[in-house]
C-alpha cells in the first residue's frame, strides 16, 4: 500500500485538532432513536455509543431525531470484523420522498482478509448514479475511524479520518442537480445484502458467523436543523453563525487536495464519471467540470 506522506500526516493531525475545538457532541440517546431491530440494537455508555446488531432474524437501524440543512455530520465507526461478506454497514443523509436528496457512505463487506469497499453516492430530486468507490487504507474493523459529511451551498465533501475522498460541487446554474432544497435526516443500518453488496451478489453472507456486529461512537451534528421550507433561507445565509458558508468552507486548500489526490490515485477502485460503457458516453455533464 502507498504510504502517505508525512507532510500530509502533519496536516491530518492539525486538522483533527482543529476540528476537535469545535466538536457538538450529540447524545444518541438524545439525538436518535431506533427505527427497525429494535431488539437487534443498544445505546450504552451513557448515550456515546451505539450498537447494531444484523443476524438470520433481522438486521437493526437508527435515524436521528432531527433534519439538517448543510453543515457537518461526523460519527466514529467500527465495522463488522472477520467474514462480513454480505453485510451492509450504512450511514448516510437523506430526505423522504420520490425526488428525495441523499448523500451516502456505505461499507460493503467482504471476506475474512479481503478489504471492506467504501461505497459513496449522492442523489438530488431522486436521481443517483454517481457511484464512486474506494478502499481504505487502515484496517476499519480494528478500531473506530471518523466519517465525515461536510455539506455547504458550494460542495458536498466525504472525509475518513479528516482526509477527503471525494468532493460533489454545486454546478445547479450550469443545470447539474445539487441537495439545497430538502432538510435530511442521518440514518445508519446494519443489514443483509448478499444479492449484491460483496462480488456482485456471488458471495453470500455466512450465518454461521452471525450475529454480526457494528459500533458507533461520538455522533457529532454541527448543522442548521430544518423546520420546513422557510429553513432553506435560514439555513443558506452568508452569516457567521452559519460557519460553514465561510469561504474557507467553499472549497478544499491545496493542502486538502492533495490528500484527495493521493487517496484517489492510490485507493479509489471505481469513479462513475469514467465508466464510459455504463452511460454509452453520454457521461453526466458534471464529470466534465473541475471536481475539487
Amino acid at each position: 500500500m502507498a504510504r502517505l506522506p508525512v507532510l500530509l500526516i502533519a496536516l491530518f493531525f492539525f486538522s483533527a485538532a482543529s476540528v476537535d475545538r469545535c466538536r457538538v457532541e450529540a447524545s444518541f440517546w438524545d439525538s436518535t432513536y431506533f427505527t427497525w431491530g429494535t431488539q437487534h440494537a443498544s445505546v450504552y455508555n451513557n448515550g456515546n455509543d451505539a450498537q447494531l446488531v444484523l443476524d438470520k432474524i433481522s438486521g437493526s437501524a437508527f435515524q436521528t431525531k432531527s433534519a439538517y440543512l448543510f453543515g457537518t455530520i461526523e460519527m466514529l465507526i467500527k465495522l463488522v470484523p472477520g467474514n462480513s461478506a454480505g453485510t451492509v454497514t450504512a450511514y448516510y443523509l437523506s430526505s423522504t420522498g420520490p425526488e428525495h436528496d441523499e448523500i451516502d457512505f456505505e461499507f460493503l463487506g467482504n471476506v475474512s482478509g479481503q478489504p471492506y469497499i467504501i461505497h459513496t453516492n449522492i442523489f438530488t430530486q431522486g436521481i443517483g448514479n454517481r457511484e464512486q468507490q474506494f478502499y481504505p487504507w487502515f484496517d476499519p474493523t480494528d478500531n473506530f475511524h471518523n466519517y465525515t459529511i461536510h455539506w455547504n451551498p458550494t460542495e458536498v465533501v466525504w472525509y475518513v479520518d479528516s482526509i477527503p475522498i471525494r468532493v460533489f460541487r454545486n454546478y445547479e446554474s450550469q443545470g447539474v442537480g445539487y441537495p439545497n432544497q430538502q432538510g435530511m435526516r442521518v440514518y445508519s443500518s446494519l443489514w443483509n445484502a448478499d444479492d449484491w453488496a460483496t462480488r456482485g451478489g456471488l458471495v453470500k453472507t455466512d450465518w454461521s458467523c452471525a450475529p454480526f456486529v457494528a459500533q458507533f461512537r461520538n455522533f457529532q451534528d454541527r448543522a442548521c436543523k430544518w423546520y420546513g421550507p422557510g429553513s432553506i433561507w435560514q439555513c443558506a445565509a452568508e452569516t457567521a453563525e452559519n460557519w460553514y458558508t465561510s469561504p474557507a468552507y467553499g472549497q478544499l486548500s491545496n493542502a486538502q487536495q492533495g490528500q484527495m489526490s493521493w487517496v484517489r490515485d492510490n485507493y479509489m477502485i471505481y469513479d462513475y464519471c469514467k465508466d464510459t460503457t455504463r452511460f454509452n458516453w453520454n457521461m453526466p455533464p458534471e464529470c466534465s467540470k473541475p471536481q475539487y
